[in-house]
């Protein structure tokens, strides 16, 4: 770890002078490069660079914001000084686009070259900047790109921990050819001496360098109403930091006013039953938190909100408010920008685009920034926020994945998100991600991490979020379809199992194990301990525990099965009652006598009668409720309806029920051992019980104790045991069983890759052995392009709500294919299910409507809206980026089944009708 030193004389000692003569001697390209620099190298920035150019790999984590890419543009250095090539690979098209950008303006367009999903520039140049999947694919294709290829620049390399792509980042760095230096970038983590061990298991000689101190210190504020106050108020005595007493108090205050719950006063006199009206705190309004930085000077800021609809509502409450943080100069610049971002726009998709209204917000100042909005407009607001021209962005969470949007502040509106499954609290990396965009190197002094206080908000909760340190990187690694035949394919069935234990999923797995079986270990030691504790001069003590145990699970099998018997019994006899019974409640509150007013059987056909007690209580019972068979004791008369809801009515025949002269039998007390005495087996486990040599022995229960600790204790050494062989080599059987399912299905064949193998190892994507059945079974070979694309869009859409309506689709050879997509799909489920393999994902229909009317040439208004009337709720970004995943797939489509065929030909011709309008700009 670097931490600022002291203060430096003017005059380095000679000592000193001469080891730095020396070190720039030793490193010229590392010279060379710093000359170029407008700052000076901090010291984990030279380390990593001088490990880079001594011959090192390195694994470089910083706080975001710290310099990382420093390293990495040294090693887009070092590649041209060398003549050698550089992949520079970023996890999202944006980053890559803004990295080619940079490297443009440094090193000039002959020599940089991007490669996305959606671009396609100067491929073969001596660095290229690509999404982390081209350059996988490129490995598995064994492309001639590879060739000279000297230095692979990993940005953002946690991201290996993501559930649905980081298989991806691993299999880059075990497939890289060993000559290859490898430069990875990631975020802070807790636990980078494991990842680096990993990388020297798997890439050889790797110089981790970790760096905890930003350049920028972090302020972190608790905003109360209109008070910002600080988080801390200095260090304890102990040296940890001191949760500031003032805030606390402020806090404790607001939280006993929120409380506090009036009556609405129109609800007082007549008619008082209206609920409870809150008059306690209300948190300040986002116009009032803007307002407020803007006066302390803390703009430019980014607001977390964590919703799209919220990022947007907040937009408009500030223009509503007049709110404004331009000058008109400055909103000028923002008009003319904006007119270049968006010159290829057409004029007749801006109305629905909300394109007024979003230039109206940026004039002032004010943007949104989330995935739902259009490429166009979200790049847009990255520039003019980097420029300082819009100064107040509401977010959400994805702005914080590697974009270079920094701020002076970081607002965060609440500590609790959505995960896609249920409502959160953040992380303390979420929340060191996230306020990590405060503080800009070179512009601010400091950077503020400002928490808007809501009732239930402890200031204690948030200084643990802001003061933690442990965010380990896990491995997501899990291997799948195309990855089991490209490895298969490339290496063979044993190599391919080798290079999966190299994982580093399975590398943590094992380290995992290694502590396991070191409680086993401890375990087995004291189960000899307590064996010798047990032992009796009369005989085997363990074989007299095991016959004890015995005994006491046949008493309790036969205990169950009497309860078990004695229930079903009692839920026959309820069924056969009738309206007017009156039977005894055995036990409980209700015990007494009872009159059964309606004999109900409820869903799961069980009996609840509905019954009214002595006690005038009226509800329903069960079996749970009767110890044994129910038999009536009598009838009474009851009228022909009974309103049991109604106080009077029970009243009477409560009075009535008494008036019978029928009395409740005593309680009987239930027998313990019911058939227990008569039950073979046990007489058999109890005669060996008293015939064993041991059972007349004076510390016989002494002895007992401890073989009862031995039992529990191997019980749980066995769990522990368990957990290791589900653990080792977890990854290689998951691998054997992709491929026992794939050889089913004839996509391998022993050591080869059959015909739909190699086809199958040309699609990718989480529905990649669907894809490869639909295209095998020739379900999508009769369809129109428009038609084409729509069943395409089910394998990669996702509705963003889990239930809702079928969705409606074209009819005809759409809804035909689909069906038989759909039915492809549930066979494949069915053999995933046998096998123990990850389940695909059910084809998604929601956007296939949408798809079919923007392929035959519809405008984006007529597909957005039919859209909303089948339930899709479409915003315009949400609709360009399913596109270009549907365009990605119809690309992969038409590779694998060639131009020559008619799918093929189909695929290409969607291609082209996609790609129009909105789905066209900023793509290549």
């Amino acid at each position: 770890m670097w931490k600022p030193g002291g203060v430096a004389s003017s005059q380095p000692a000679p000592a000193d002078a001469y080891a730095a003569a020396r070190s720039r001697a030793a490193r010229p390209r590392l010279t060379e490069f710093a000359q170029t620099l407008p700052f000076e190298l901090d010291g984990f920035q030279h380390s990593a660079c001088s490990a880079l150019e001594d011959g090192h790999g390195v694994l470089v984590c910083a706080p975001t914001g710290a310099g990382k890419t420093v390293v990495g543009e040294f090693a887009v250095h070092l590649a041209l000084a060398q003549g050698q090539k550089c992949f520079y690979t970023t996890p999202i098209k944006a980053l890559s686009n803004q990295k080619y950008a940079d490297l443009v303006e440094r090193h000039g367009a002959s020599a940089v070259g991007l490669l996305t999903g959606d671009s396609a520039i100067n491929g073969d140049a001596q660095v290229v900047v690509m999404t982390t999947e081209v350059l996988r694919n490129m490995i598995y294709a064994s492309s001639r790109q590879l060739e000279h290829l000297g230095y692979v620049v990993m940005d953002e390399v946690h991201y290996l921990a993501d559930r649905f792509r980081g298989a991806v980042w691993e299999e880059v760095i075990l497939q890289l050819p060993e000559h290859v230096s490898l430069v990875s970038l990631s975020a802070t983590v807790s636990n980078a001496e494991e990842f680096g061990d990993w990388l020297v298991t798997v890439r050889g000689d790797t110089t981790v360098v970790v760096d905890e101190h930003r350049p920028v210190p972090l302020w972190q504020h608790v905003m109360l109403g209109n008070r910002l106050l600080d988080l801390f108020a200095g260090e304890d005595a102990e040296g940890g930091l001191q949760v500031d007493p003032d805030l606390v108090r402020h806090a404790r205050e607001l939280e006993r006013q929120s409380a506090i719950t009036h009556w609405d006063r129109g609800g007082r006199g007549r008619g008082r039953t209206g609920p409870p009206r809150r008059t306690g705190f209300r948190p300040p309004s986002r116009t009032t938190v803007i307002d407020r930085l803007d006066r302390d000077g803390l703009l430019p800021a980014i607001t977390f909100v964590f919703s799209r609809a919220g990022c947007d509502a907040a937009v408009g409450q500030c223009v509503r408010s007049g709110l404004r943080l331009t000058t008109e100069d400055e909103a000028a610049e923002i008009r003319r920008t904006v007119e270049r971002r968006t010159t290829d726009l057409p004029q007749a998709d801006l109305a629905v685009l909300g394109y007024w209204e979003w230039l109206e917000a940026l004039e002032r100042g004010i943007a949104a920034h989330h995935a739902g909005m259009l490429p166009a407009f979200k790049e847009t607001v990255e520039e003019l926020f980097v420029r300082g021209l819009v100064r107040a962005v509401f977010a959400t969470e994805t702005l914080a994945l590697g974009i270079n949007m920094p701020a002076r502040t970081v607002v965060l509106e609440r500590l609790v998100k959505y995960n896609g499954e249920a409502h959160a609290e953040l992380t303390p990396g979420e929340y060191t991600q996230l306020t990590g965009r405060a503080g800009r190197r070179g512009i601010d002094v400091e950077g503020h991490a400002v928490v808007v206080w809501q009732p239930g908000v402890d200031p204690e909760q948030v200084a643990g979020l802001a003061s933690t340190r442990t965010y380990p990187l896990r491995s997501s690694f899990r291997p799948g379809y195309n990855m089991a035949v490209n490895l298969v394919g490339r290496l063979g069935t044993e190599d391919a199992r080798e290079l999966l234990e190299l994982s580093f999923g399975q590398f943590q797995a094992d380290r995992s194990v290694v502590g396991l079986a070191r409680r086993i270990e401890r375990n087995v030691e004291a189960l000899d301990g307590y064996a010798r504790s047990m032992e009796c001069h009369l005989g085997d003590f363990a074989e007299y525990a095991a016959l004890r145990r015995g005994v006491n699970e046949r008493e309790k099998a036969l205990s169950r099965r009497g309860v078990t018997e004695r229930r079903e019994a009692a839920a026959d006899s309820l069924r056969a009652l009738r309206p007017g019974d009156v039977i005894a409640v055995p036990a409980g509150r209700r015990a007494g006598l009872a009159v059964v007013l309606d004999p109900g059987i409820d869903p799961g056909g069980e009996p609840r009668p509905l019954v009214l007690s002595e006690d005038r209580w009226a509800g329903r019972l069960s079996a749970a409720d009767f110890p044994g068979p129910v038999e009536p004791l009598g009838r009474m008369r009851l009228p022909k309806r009974v309103d049991h809801r109604a106080p009077r009515v029970r009243r009477d025949l409560a009075s009535s029920l008494r008036s019978t002269g029928i009395v409740a039998p005593p309680a009987q007390r239930r027998r313990g051992r019911g058939g227990n005495v008569d039950d073979p087996e046990l007489a058999t486990l109890r005669r060996a019980l008293r015939a064993h040599p041991c059972h007349g022995c004076d510390d016989r229960e002494a002895h007992a104790r401890w073989a009862d600790r031995h039992a529990r204790l191997e019980r749980d050494t066995e769990q522990l045991r368990q957990k290791v062989r589900a653990t080792t080599h977890s990854l290689a059987r998951a691998f054997d069983r992709i491929r026992a399912l794939l050889a089913e299905r004839g996509y391998l064949d022993g050591e080869q890759v059959t015909e739909h193998g190699e086809r199958l190892a040309r699609l990718w994507g989480e529905s990649d052995l669907l894809a490869a059945e639909c295209l095998r079974h020739g379900a999508w070979d009769a369809l129109e392009p428009a038609e084409l694309a729509a069943v395409v869009s089910a394998l990669v859409y996702e509705s963003r709500r889990d239930h809702g309506p079928m969705p409606r689709v074209p009819s005809g050879a759409v809804s035909d294919a689909l069906a038989t997509t759909v039915r492809l799909w549930a066979d494949l489920e069915s053999d995933e299910r046998r096998h123990r393999v990850d389940r695909t994902r059910e084809p998604d229909l929601g956007f296939a409507w949408p798809m079919h009317r923007w392929a035959r040439g519809e405008s984006l208004s007529a597909v957005l809206t039919a859209a909303e009337q089948n339930g899709a709720e479409l915003s315009a970004g949400d609709f360009v980026r399913w596109c270009r995943q549907v365009l990605d797939l119809l690309d992969q489509v038409t590779a694998v089944a060639g131009r020559g065929s008619g799918v093929g030909r189909a695929a290409a011709a969607a291609i082209t009708s996609i790609r129009r309008g909105v789905v066209a700009v900023g793509t290549a």
